[in-house]
């Protein structure tokens, strides 16, 4: 395990940035520049290659086709991701990915949402495109972000309300859902009442 990651490192980005900027530090002490103080030169400019180096992206998965059965597996997939990217989001983000996740949740496990064509395509396109992507898009965002700031509205804030727009269609979904096993209930009791 440990090797693992001792290996993953030595392939990250953050190591190769930091060996070439190493490498300019071996650079400036063989041409004289960097004197005495050469070790702390290589160190200083391997540091500072290591920090600017974007960090590695968790790979966005790879999901199934349309379909019901599918779905759910999908949607494990789809969690499994969000659980890897949730410690790198603020707490408003997290958070309404929490929700829109939780729900998601509930929904695939009631199960009615597989009988309408409707609800299938917007739950199966919340699940293996909009998170996703909206969750990959701010990841990559909010590193350019840090190194140029400024100039529009923070990537945070899109996020928000991009899970927020997905939110509303998810719930949209629940409340079709809800409605349905309403007037099932209701037809129900006017047959029973008939009979």
């Amino acid at each position: 395990m440990a090797t693992n990651r001792v290996l993953g490192y030595l392939e990250s980005r953050k190591n190769l940035a930091g060996c070439g900027a190493g490498l300019a530090g071996l650079a400036l002490t063989f041409t004289g520049a960097a004197g005495a103080y050469w070790p702390l030169v290589v160190a200083g400019l391997y540091g500072a290659g290591a920090l600017v180096a974007p960090p590695e992206r968790v790979e966005v998965p790879g999901f199934g086709e349309e379909g019901s059965a599918l779905l759910r597996e999908d949607f494990d997939r789809l969690r499994a991701y969000v659980t890897s990217v949730t410690p790198d989001l603020p707490p408003v983000p997290a958070r309404k990915l929490a929700e829109l996740v939780g729900l998601l949740d509930a929904l695939l496990a009631h199960g009615g949402w597989d009988r309408d064509p409707e609800s299938l395509h917007i739950l199966g396109r919340a699940v293996r495109e909009d998170v996703p992507e909206a969750v990959d898009t701010y990841l990559g965002a909010r590193w350019w972000t840090k190194w140029t700031p400024g100039g529009g509205e923070s990537p945070e804030k899109h996020v928000v309300r991009q899970l927020a727009l997905i939110l509303r269609d998810v719930r949209g979904v629940a409340e079709g859902l809800r409605e349905v096993e309403g007037m099932r209930q209701e037809s129900l009791t006017r047959y029973l009442e008939e009979r």
